[in-house]
């Protein structure tokens, strides 16, 4: 138990980095990461929206998708996600506005800019993750569709992504006749921020000292009980 609130702090931090990492994607005009793009359209449509506000109501409807797929195997802890969606959106806001002065306008400093929060966004969901706590609502709903429908995690999540760029890409030419939001950086984003992941989590040592938060519990028992077999009867 002395390690569960620690492993929570990691997972909210997590999603802070990745809040800004979307945010430095963003900021680049060369489009947003593929999770956002859906949300970041409906808030260049409806200006009277944030950023942040299309997000949380995006992703309530990936919390219902979980609830309406999952039925009695949504477990209450997983309403956690709503919590969670409150402060993803609220920070990509606070990030936007952290970044205001930030306008790349060169074609080089915008492909740095999306590298950059590509990387930062890398670094936030191999923070995210490695505690094994709660899911943020975009990666819940491909987990609950790779359960319901027997398909590998990986499978399901190249589906989804392409499936909400090419609702981007469609609500973007419906609402303003060409591409909108919507680039070469959403595609980057897509092909690379896996990629950042997997070397993160090789060279960055927190990522394992982190995951180490819920496995010492488990190996202390092993340990444990491997002492107690050992033990020479009668004692």
């Amino acid at each position: 138990m002395k390690h569960l609130a620690p492993r929570y702090g990691f997972f909210v931090l997590g999603v802070a980095i990745n809040s800004f990492g979307v945010a430095f994607i963003t900021k680049s005009a060369l489009g947003t990461s593929q999770i956002s793009s859906v949300p970041y359209v409906l808030s260049l449509w409806q200006p009277s929206m944030s950023f942040g506000m299309t997000t949380f109501l995006f992703n309530m409807l990936f919390i219902l998708t979980q609830i309406v797929l999952l039925k009695r195997d949504f477990h209450p802890i997983q309403f956690l996600q709503i919590a969670v969606n409150l402060l993803f959106s609220s920070l990509i806001d606070v990030s936007m506005a952290l970044l205001w002065f930030f306008q790349p306008e060169t074609l080089l400093v915008r492909l740095i800019s999306l590298l950059v929060g590509c990387v930062i966004l890398a670094v936030g969901i191999s923070i995210e993750v490695a505690p094994d706590t709660l899911v943020v609502p975009g990666e819940g709903v491909v987990r609950a569709i790779s359960q319901v429908s027997g398909k590998r995690f990986g499978t399901v999540k190249v589906y989804f992504d392409v499936t909400l760029i090419v609702i981007a890409v469609a609500l973007s030419f419906l609402f303003f006749g060409k591409l909108n939001g919507i680039g070469v950086g959403t595609v980057v984003s897509a092909l690379t921020v896996g990629k950042f992941v997997n070397i993160i989590d090789r060279r960055l040592p927190l990522i394992g000292w982190i995951r180490s938060l819920k496995e010492q519990p488990e190996k202390r028992e092993e340990i444990q009980e491997e002492a107690s077999e050992n033990q020479p009867a009668g004692i």
